[in-house]
């Protein structure tokens, strides 16, 4: 452990030459099948959205836990992102079959509905959490301060398992910071932790510093940002930010479809500013024991290559995966090599 490994030789992944998601001339009628069964996983995650802009006021702070799940049966052979090959069953190998999916900042638990539906069918149990005044949970953002109350949700849930269950973490940009904050706080719950172009902290950095190269010194945002949200007034410290669409859409899906930037324009929240600038106590006696996996996002220009090779390299994750063609979104931009990863980090012993 501590020493970085390059992982992946399949063709999705940076060792290969071949284009991710290419489709051969001539689409057969299993194919077609795919793009059906793909695009019913987008309309209903699309209708999930929409109902949760029209009838936010309804819900009270909540965990999604099967957002885009097409089914509660397992169909261990088929794999939704697998040009309709037939793969092996690997779960029964797997002593850790649960996943808990963390989502970054504006986003929700919506956005993994693609990694949900592929890793239920490879015959895994995956979770997804809304943290505090995200996706379906309506506490307001502006009221979420620090890292904790951002990462309650998270934290209730890990509390919840029983007692000898572990769970692999994944966490998607600032939603490492909430991965790190439970790897500390029960380190002895997770197997894995999974950081996907993440906030891989080290002991006392705040989140934001990762994206001070894209961002500029927390200082400087926080005086000069035009995206700030003063929801307590403007004579009071900011309490949350959210870019415009036409930045959200150039920083984060550069490589995305279009019906899944039309899904995340209609659901992205605010985003709490606390716990962003909040600077995070790990120890080497909890944090540091763990086992952190990080993958690399090669096309990504909310957190660029290099800043993500600079994380990795002042952390020293376990192992270290990168995709090419991924925007900062590889659940939306490369799913299958995604799904693909974390089925690999699933499976080292």
């Amino acid at each position: 452990m501590g020493n970085r490994v390059m992982c992946m030789k399949k063709k999705d992944i940076i060792t290969s030459n071949v284009r991710d998601g290419s489709r051969s001339k001539r689409v057969n009628r299993s194919q077609r099948k795919l793009l059906s069964d793909e695009e019913m996983l987008h309309r209903r995650a699309l209708s999930m959205a929409i109902n949760q802009a029209q009838l936010s006021q309804r819900f009270d702070g909540s965990m999604s836990k099967r957002v885009g799940s097409t089914s509660s049966r397992r169909r261990p052979l088929s794999d939704p992102f697998s040009n309709n090959k037939q793969v092996p069953d690997f779960s029964e190998s797997l002593t850790v079959k649960k996943f808990i999916l963390v989502h970054g900042e504006g986003f929700g638990a919506w956005c993994w509905y693609k990694t949900l539906a592929s890793l239920e069918e490879s015959g895994l149990s995956p979770v997804t959490v809304d943290l505090a005044g995200s996706g379906f949970n309506m506490t307001d953002a502006n009221s979420v301060s620090t890292l904790e109350e951002y990462s309650k949700p998270l934290i209730e849930l890990l509390q919840d398992l029983p007692e000898e269950e572990k769970v692999i973490l994944v966490g998607h940009s600032t939603g490492g910071a909430s991965v790190s904050y439970a790897l500390e706080q029960f380190p002895e719950k997770i197997s894995k932790a999974i950081y996907i172009c993440a906030t891989m902290v080290s002991d006392g950095q705040r989140p934001f510093d990762v994206f001070a190269d894209e961002l500029g010194s927390a200082e400087r945002f926080m005086k000069e940002s035009q995206f700030l949200i003063y929801g307590n007034g403007k004579d009071k410290p900011a309490t949350g930010f959210m870019f415009e669409k036409q930045h959200m859409k150039s920083l984060y899906f550069n490589q995305s479809p279009n019906k899944d930037i039309a899904l995340s324009m209609i659901s992205m929240r605010p985003v709490p500013l606390g716990p962003m600038m909040e600077k995070i106590s790990l120890s080497a006696e909890r944090y540091g024991k763990g086992r952190r996996f990080y993958v690399q996002t090669l096309d990504d220009l909310a957190l660029s290559p290099d800043v993500q090779e600079k994380v990795v390299r002042e952390n020293s994750p376990e192992g270290v995966y990168k995709i090419k063609g991924s925007d900062h979104c590889p659940f939306f931009s490369k799913p299958q090599s995604l799904h693909k990863i974390l089925l690999e980090i699933a499976h080292i012993p």
